[in-house]
């Protein structure tokens, strides 16, 4: 398993109604037209943007209408384009022109593979999703299975929805990531907290229970963009 420090992260300088304001000028919708376009009332929009709700279930389908990461969106956490830092909240940030990247669609199996093997497979048949997140040279995206990551508020990744992993890339306390038993090469898709000096896989549904990252567990990657795909918009 990859060495892991306990850290503290600045990078949520940003709050989520300045990180919502600036989705909605990336997607030059207004108020109204983004409530449309996600299926969701205006009121919802205002009060994210006025700071008086800190949380909505809605944040997937915001993200998606917006056009930006679902994981930037709800926590600040890497970047709303492929190359975006951290932003200074006293800073109003310019948005330029966007690069967008494209990766295949693999299984479950594969993505329990090793890595190196995944030129074995012939990818020209996967079908590929864009991305302006940057996730490597082997990056590869991933169809989410299951309730585990389905939570009630804040951050949640539906069945169906495809999470873009970037394999090689560190996990810090609170980001996400996919990991590996090592033996049965079983995958999985959870939050990684670190705590009092251990390592956990936690599911966003309580329903289901917190692993503890062992010597029998490998980080694949780290989990660096979430959409529907278009093929269920």
């Amino acid at each position: 398993m990859q060495a892991h420090k306990e850290t503290y992260s600045v990078e949520r300088m940003t709050t989520l109604a300045q990180r919502l304001k600036l989705s909605r000028s990336h997607a030059n919708l207004t108020q109204k037209a983004l409530a449309d376009k996600a299926g969701i009332e205006q009121p919802a929009i205002s009060q994210l943007e006025t700071g008086k709700s800190m949380k909505s279930v809605h944040l997937p389908a915001i993200a998606q209408a917006c056009g930006v990461s679902i994981i930037w969106l709800a926590t600040g956490s890497g970047g709303m384009t492929s190359e975006t830092s951290t932003f200074d909240a006293n800073v109003e940030p310019a948005i330029g022109p966007i690069r967008f990247y494209e990766y295949p669609e693999i299984s479950w199996v594969q993505a329990g593979a090793a890595t190196e093997a995944l030129d074995l497979w012939n990818l020209a048949t996967c079908e590929k999703h864009p991305s302006d997140a940057w996730a490597g040279p082997n990056g590869f995206w991933l169809k989410v299975r299951g309730p585990s990551m389905t939570s009630q508020g804040g951050v949640s990744f539906t069945e169906g929805m495809v999470i873009l992993v970037a394999p090689g890339f560190d996990v810090e306390s609170g980001q996400y990531a996919v990991a590996k038993m090592i033996d049965t090469n079983e995958t999985t898709f959870k939050q990684f907290v670190w705590d009092s000096g251990r390592a956990f896989l936690k599911p966003l549904n309580p329903a289901f229970p917190t692993i503890e990252l062992d010597d029998e567990w490998e980080i694949v990657g780290r989990v660096v963009d979430a959409k529907w795909p278009r093929s269920v918009l």
